[in-house]
């Protein structure tokens, strides 16, 4: 029979037409990834932010792991091994081991910016810390040619694996993009990476999810690849959850953070989590009515400055999110709220999480690869929103302190008493926690009696509620009952020294007096 064609309707027409569009355009964006990025269907490629080309002397992930991001759950010594390569190939990337986890595991910092800047690291190190250090006089041109200094934290539940896998990506990205997008961001930030604030947590569940998935990938709910044995690899060797432990200390991988987070103190901290699978993404701020009292509202009109950014992404990209309906930012001892007050903007990021490989979820199929590209996009949207209100973050930092302390001189309360309780070892490790958060503690230099209780001197701390951390020393030692909301995500009161056990006082600006302060036990350091 003679060959015959059929003719297209104008429904048809148009409908062919959107896909060869739609296939044109991943086209050439894929011509501008390394070869080996190129594999069909990888989402986590595709959130990057458009770059002129790629420095092919600087490896991808998958040239060094054997495999694309968001195909497996990568290891944490393959964390280890990629970043290690990936500062040894580009002049963009330093790396630095900031301690060591129960189980052995370095916990490793990635500091990134231009050459030029991480050649005088140390110098713009100290000039940042200067802005919240007092006189608080660093001239506004000053401020104006300050880079950003933005920390982006990946998974400290280790079963919320997403963002770990994503920061391979985003630090390939920043270490070998080129043109002036990418140039420019560097200039203007200095960006502190954590892979993984819970190497052991996730290092379990990389080994979980490997052991238990099979060759045809399975997406049913149930299936054991997604339901992990208790204990779950949310938390660290002892299976306590590091998210709470920012306040506390109780651990070396929160110690070791915070002394990160106290050597550069940010402007923006965000902080990359994963929740229930049938839910979508949410980023900050949370629910306003369940916000700490003590958080500044400049703190909170710069959160939605920051989510108009990562609104922006999202949308771009056709993915779904929400923001302010739910989770709050109250107890900071948790990553996304103890920078809130000092001077810096916390941002939670909830991914849904597949768990597994895929997962049927309320919202369709949802793929481990899918929640590894939110986890990017989120990231480069922080890093767009700071460098964008650079200045503002800058200035709010130096403003913040001046603020603080300004308000604790004249403030109700003069400052704090605690009594060692009979049991010096106690008062000992308060004060190691006060330290390690930059709050200035003294002896207690004259035997005093506040509220009927009496605390001798030599046998007492004390700490002045005038001082740099006069925000985070208030919110350690404060006795709050009364609440704007009666629902919390969590934590609601946290009061340090009934943590202790150990005998305390308030003591009113009325009766306060510089006699009382001692010789310094510890004292944040000055820029």
């Amino acid at each position: 029979m003679p060959e015959t064609t059929k003719s297209l309707s104008p429904l048809e027409f148009r409908a062919l037409r959107c896909r060869l569009a739609a296939a044109l355009a991943l086209a050439l964006a894929a011509a501008a990834l390394p070869a080996a990025a190129q594999a069909p269907g990888s989402p986590p490629w595709q959130a990057l932010p458009a770059a002129a080309s790629y420095d092919p002397a600087v490896p991808t992930p998958a040239e060094v792991l054997g495999f694309e991001i968001g195909t497996r759950h990568v290891r944490h010594d393959q964390i280890v091994d990629y970043v290690t390569r990936l500062a040894a190939a580009s002049d963009r990337v330093e790396v630095e081991e900031q301690g060591r986890t129960y189980e052995g595991r370095p916990q490793l910092l990635l500091t990134i910016s231009t050459p030029a800047n991480l050649a005088r690291r140390e110098e713009i190190r100290r000039r940042h810390l200067a802005l919240s250090e007092p006189p608080w006089d660093a001239p506004a041109e000053g401020i104006e040619e300050m880079p950003v200094v933005v920390w982006l934290g990946y998974s400290i539940h280790g079963d919320e694996a997403s963002g770990a896998n994503a920061s391979l990506l985003v630090a390939y990205h920043l270490a070998a993009a080129e043109g002036p997008e990418i140039e420019a961001l560097l200039d203007d930030a200095v960006i502190l990476l954590d892979p993984s604030l819970n190497p052991d947590g996730l290092a379990r569940f990389a080994h979980w999810v490997a052991i238990h998935r099979g060759r045809v990938e399975v997406a049913d709910p149930w299936h054991r690849e997604h339901q992990q044995g208790w204990p779950t690899a949310r938390t660290n060797h002892y299976w306590f959850d590091l998210n709470r432990d920012w306040l506390l200390l109780q651990h070396p991988a929160s110690r070791h953070r915070v002394a990160t987070f106290q050597r550069w103190r940010p402007n923006v901290a965000a902080d990359f989590h994963e929740m229930g699978s049938n839910a979508t993404f949410f980023f900050q701020p949370g629910v306003p009515s369940r916000q700490n009292p003590l958080t500044p509202p400049e703190n909170l009109e710069l959160t939605r400055a920051m989510a108009r950014f990562h609104a922006d992404a999202f949308d771009r990209a056709g993915r779904l999110y929400y923001t302010e309906e739910s989770y709050d930012d109250f107890y900071y001892g948790k990553g996304s709220t103890y920078p809130d007050v000092q001077g810096a903007v916390g941002i939670l990021f909830e991914q849904a999480s597949s768990r597994g490989i895929r997962q049927e979820t309320d919202q369709g199929l949802l793929t481990f690869a899918d929640t590894v590209a939110n986890q990017v996009r989120a990231s480069f949207s922080t890093l767009a929103g700071a460098a964008a209100n650079r200045r503002a973050l800058l200035e709010w930092q130096r403003e913040h302190y001046r603020r603080a302390t300004a308000e604790a001189a004249e403030g109700a309360v003069g400052g704090w008493i605690v009594g060692d309780g009979g049991d010096p070892a106690r008062t000992a490790e308060l004060v190691a926690i006060l330290a390690a958060h930059g709050i200035a503690v003294h002896r207690l230099a004259e035997d005093v009696a506040v509220d009927g209780r009496r605390f001798e001197a030599g046998r007492a701390v004390v700490v002045p509620a005038a001082q740099r951390q006069a925000l985070l020393a208030r919110a350690l030692f404060e006795r709050r009952t009364s609440f704007a909301d009666e629902v919390f995500y969590d934590v609601s009161a946290w009061t340090l020294p009934l943590a202790f056990g150990l005998p305390s006082a308030e003591v009113p600006r009325g009766r306060w007096s510089a006699d009382l302060v001692g010789q310094p036990l510890a004292r944040p350091q000055a820029a």
